[in-house]
């Protein structure tokens, strides 16, 4: 089977992972990098040329060179199912990475800590003393919990219980839930509440999980910025036999019959059984599904109140800055997020800090809706602001074996584009996604037999 695609993240996951299972994999990008939009920008005068600031970059930047601006920044759970890829299919080989110093919440005007243990559940400032109870109550249960053994439920049926029924059971404050829910669930809205509890279990657990592996913090991040990732996968895919063209444009995708056959690029047309690309390649086979504002902020220093962190997340909660919609109870406007990494990952200058802000529009003034994230960074040195139209097919792709992707959201972390990912396999291959399939043959790296 061959497979043409665009060379962004989640499509060269795909196209590692499709090598490895023996298919047959063209990459086709317009781009002449790897990464599409996911991509790191380098040297910084091409980050100023990018969003049209002609004076370029002061000396007080340092060398443009040194830099690796992310335009789209995403941590990796420790425990998470990126890191899962990345070791099943020895990735890990290509890429190094530092484990992101701290995760921190959003609450009255500052920010503290996520606790995620019972230790730091104690000693958080975060709550009050009975409430610092109840919710280290609240952390035993939810790591004792185990959905195969009705002995650690405690009354909860995991099927048919809601979260806010839970919440209810330990008797947590709104604050705590929170937290609880945006950053240790990592849920971008309140909808969650009335859902069966299980899922918002499993995700506080896998939270607590990749906490543990490291210590500082659940989020991995590369050295030299995420544009390490699709090489990385390109690599593994060139290795079982992958073929590359980057700059190479699309002119059109050719159909017969309701399905692809090919794509044609310069005069030519490269024949294929199956195509994944991103929505900028099929713009008639996507609807617009909102904006995402993401603020690229440079700065001479780390963040207030976060222990001079190199690197760290904080997640500000819509209940936290009266991001709610116009009905009681219901909360439909999501999260903001804010990213920090620096030097220490070899994507800054010495000395200098990137921070994103991030978050879905939801009104006709986007910057003004990430005002207090930008509240927390001053000073900045330097803004960059853009606003990214958000696209998802309108088909599965099945009947015509056109699978795209959907774009990228405002959250910090891969695991709704490792969703995607998942959800872009069942569908290609008709069989639900199994980490043990993506495992590298005996061949290692160089192609030698392993003794």
């Amino acid at each position: 089977m061959q497979v043409a695609r665009d060379v962004a993240v989640v499509e060269c996951i795909l196209s590692g992972i499709m090598s490895v299972n023996g298919k047959k994999v063209l990459h086709m990008d317009r781009n002449p990098y790897y990464g599409g939009e996911s991509s790191s920008i380098t040297p910084l005068e091409e980050l100023y040329k990018r969003f049209q600031l002609l004076e370029g970059p002061p000396e007080s930047m340092g060398r443009g060179r040194d830099w690796n601006v992310d335009l789209i920044p995403k941590f990796l759970m420790a425990n998470g199912q990126l890191v899962k890829m990345l070791l099943y299919t020895e990735v890990t080989r290509y890429l190094d990475f530092k484990v992101v110093e701290g995760s921190f919440v959003y609450k009255g005007g500052k920010i503290y800590k996520v606790p995620s243990t019972e230790t730091e559940a104690l000693a958080s400032n975060l709550m009050g003393m009975f409430e610092k109870r109840r919710f280290r109550k609240f952390l035993v249960f939810v790591a004792n919990f185990d959905e195969n053994d009705p002995k650690t439920f405690e009354g909860v049926d995991p099927q048919t219980t809601s979260m806010r029924d839970v919440y209810r059971k330990f008797d947590l404050g709104q604050d705590v839930i929170d937290f609880t829910g945006h950053a240790l669930a990592l849920y971008r809205t309140d909808d969650y509440l009335d859902q069966p509890c299980l899922e918002t279990i499993n995700r506080i657990k896998l939270y607590s999980e990749s906490l543990a592996r490291y210590g500082k913090s659940p989020y991995l991040y590369p050295l030299y910025g995420l544009g390490e990732l699709p090489q990385g996968f390109a690599r593994l895919s060139a290795i079982y036999g992958g073929t590359y063209m980057l700059n190479k444009p699309v002119d059109d995708i050719i159909m017969e019959n309701g399905k692809v056959v090919g794509v044609k690029s310069e005069g030519e047309v490269a024949r294929c059984k199956q195509l994944i690309c991103d929505p900028s390649y099929i713009p008639d086979r996507v609807r617009k599904a909102g904006q995402v504002i993401r603020i690229i902020c440079i700065l001479s220093h780390p963040i207030k109140n976060t222990n001079d962190a190199n690197s760290c997340q904080i997640i500000i909660p819509q209940n936290q800055v009266n991001r709610k919609s116009g009905r009681p109870g219901l909360f439909l406007w999501p999260d903001i997020y804010v990213c920090l990494i620096s030097y220490a990952h070899n994507v800054a200058a010495q000395g200098k800090y990137i921070a994103i802000a991030s978050t879905t529009v939801e009104t006709t003034d986007p910057e003004k809706e990430v005002e207090p994230a930008l509240e927390l960074l001053e000073p900045i040195d330097q803004k960059f602001v853009a606003i990214s139209d958000l696209y998802e097919p309108i088909d599965d792709g099945c009947e015509s074996q056109v699978f795209c992707s959907c774009s990228y959201d405002a959250t910090t972390h891969f695991e709704t584009t490792c969703n995607d990912i998942k959800d872009i396999y069942k569908r290609m291959a008709g069989m639900a996604f199994d980490f043990e399939n993506m495992k590298r043959k005996q061949n290692d790296v160089f192609g030698e037999a392993e003794q």
